[in-house]
């Protein structure tokens, strides 16, 4: 085996068999802003009626948790870095621990973070690979088992 072969080729996604190469991230293909705006603002509608959840959140800062979670996830699929440049490192483990997240909060959360993404209609690879990051993020999240 020869260890000077050079390295394979890159693989670039292409739009079509010979179309341009794909660039563009989550955010921008499902619609920027606006669509993590109906995301955000979905998710939350539910959550202020959750009796696991609502307790959490402070009444005064609905409109704050909204925008917290709304520039978090653009940042994450590739849109503006706002969270960061206004909250710093997302350290979401840290952030939360303060919460009692048992794996019923976690539950009550996917519940509502789906029903978000199901008014939210992404395309089907879109909506995939962000339901397997919330999926991943909210176990993560689980910081007691009663």
């Amino acid at each position: 085996m020869n260890d000077q072969q050079p390295p394979a080729p890159r693989l670039t996604l292409r739009t079509g068999e010979s179309g341009d190469a794909v660039t563009e991230t989550l955010w921008s293909q499902v619609g920027g802003t606006a669509t993590f705006e109906k995301i955000a603002h979905s998710f939350y509608r539910g959550v202020r009626e959750d009796p696991v959840l609502a307790p959490m959140y402070p009444d005064d800062d609905w409109e704050g948790a909204e925008w917290r979670l709304r520039t978090f996830l653009e940042q994450y699929w590739g849109g503006p870095t706002t969270y960061s440049e206004e909250r710093g490192h997302p350290r979401l483990r840290m952030r939360h621990q303060p919460f009692h997240v048992n794996p019923a909060a976690r539950d009550r959360w996917l519940f509502h973070m789906n029903a978000a993404l199901d008014e939210a209609a992404l395309s089907p690879m879109h909506d995939a690979a962000f339901r397997d990051y919330v999926d991943r993020a909210a176990q993560a999240m689980v910081n007691r088992l009663d």
